[in-house]
C-alpha cells in the first residue's frame, strides 16, 4: 500500500495505528518511510519512525525510514528494490509513506497495489488536489483526523471529494476509487 497526503494529514499516525491492527492479526508488517532530504546538507531528519513507537517495538513489524536524497515523486531511488526486499523477507504488508508534500508525490502509485491518499478535514482550499495529478493516482481517499470538532468538516470535504472524483478519468474498467 502506497501512504501520501500533505503534510499534518496525519500519515504515520494512521500508520501506527493501521500496522498495530494488523500485526494483532497475525500480518507481518512492513513500513518504508520516505523523508525530504536536504538541498544543502543532504541529510533528513527520518523523523517518521518516532511516531511510530508503538510499532516500532513490534516484533512482526519493520520500520526503515529513507532520505530521499533529492529523488523526485515522494519516494527514494530504491523504493520498489526496497518493497521487493520486503517481500522477499516474509512480510505479507508493505506500506510505503511518501515525502507527501505536493501534487507531483505520486510516483508509488505504479510501485504498490493501492494508492491511498490521506487528507485532512480542514486544510484550507479544499478541491485544491483535483488540479489533476496525485487525486488522479487516488485507489483510495480518505479523511483523516475526522473526530471531535473536525466530524462536520470532514464529512463536507468527503462530499465535495465524491463530487469532484466523478469527474476524473476512470484509470481502471474495474475500480472506481473510494472517498
Amino acid at each position: 500500500l502506497g501512504l501520501s497526503g500533505p503534510p499534518g494529514a496525519g500519515k504515520s499516525t494512521f500508520i501506527e495505528c493501521f500496522g498495530k491492527m494488523l500485526t494483532e492479526r497475525k500480518h507481518k508488517v512492513s513500513v518504508l518511510a520516505v523523508d525530504p532530504s536536504s538541498s544543502t546538507s543532504g541529510g533528513s531528519l527520518l523523523g517518521d519512525k518516532t511516531r511510530m513507537t508503538e510499532l516500532s517495538r513490534d516484533m512482526n513489524a519493520y520500520i526503515r525510514p529513507s532520505p530521499t536524497r533529492g529523488t523526485l515523486g515522494g519516494v527514494t531511488r530504491t523504493t520498489n528494490e526496497a518493497i521487493l526486499l520486503c517481500e522477499g523477507g516474509g512480510y505479507d504488508l508493505v506500506l510505503v509513506e511518501t515525502v507527501g508534500v505536493g501534487q507531483s508525490e505520486f510516483a508509488v502509485a505504479d510501485m504498490v497495489d493501492m494508492f491511498i491518499l490521506l487528507l485532512p478535514p480542514a486544510g484550507g482550499d479544499e478541491l485544491q488536489g483535483i488540479k489533476r495529478g496525485i487525486i488522479e493516482m487516488a485507489d483510495l481517499v480518505a479523511i483523516n483526523k475526522a473526530d471531535g470538532d473536525l466530524v462536520v468538516p470532514a464529512r463536507r470535504i468527503q462530499a465535495e471529494y465524491i463530487s469532484a472524483m466523478k469527474l476524473l478519468r476512470k484509470r481502471s474498467k474495474v475500480w472506481r476509487p473510494k472517498v
